[in-house]
């Protein structure tokens, strides 16, 4: 770090601490040069996750947008919002650890929703898996469904 006052690039941090709820670390640092004091900022650098969708567009993750479409497949379920907001968190959390900056809309977060889905309750289950499958006709819905039974 380049000290303010006399430009010498040599310093020794004196204090340091978290600051700004966790997102930043605060530095005081002694110049070696001229021993003056100064303050320094760190800030975390976050790098947001992306999704790459269906026709290889690539969007910023919503986790919003994702409660959408859990609640979309949720309607007139006895399902709480409070579900549908924990499985959202349950599923960025997954995407999150899995350390990679773009994830496929189509392989990772949808096979994720169906998974929750699947455990919580059947109907939901298989509204979200007939839009995500883009089931076309009555054939596919009991393909689904005897998969679903085994």
């Amino acid at each position: 770090m380049k000290c303010p006052y006399c430009g010498v690039i040599e310093d020794k941090v004196v204090d340091s601490r978290s600051s700004k709820e966790g997102t930043a670390i605060r530095r005081r640092r002694e110049c070696l040069g001229c021993e003056r004091r100064f303050t320094t900022y760190e800030y975390i650098e976050d790098t947001p996750l992306t999704v790459i969708k269906s026709d290889g567009r690539r969007e910023i993750f919503d986790k919003n947008k994702l409660i959408d479409k859990i609640r979309l497949s949720c309607t007139k379920r006895p399902i709480s919002t409070t579900q549908i907001e924990e499985i959202a968190d349950r599923i960025e959390d997954q995407l999150v650890s899995r350390g990679e900056r773009e994830i496929e809309a189509k392989e990772h977060i949808g096979e994720l929703v169906m998974t929750e889905l699947k455990r919580l309750d059947d109907v939901a289950y298989v509204r979200f898996a007939s839009v995500y499958r883009q089931f076309k006709d009555l054939s596919d819905f009991e393909k689904e469904l005897r998969q679903f039974e085994r």
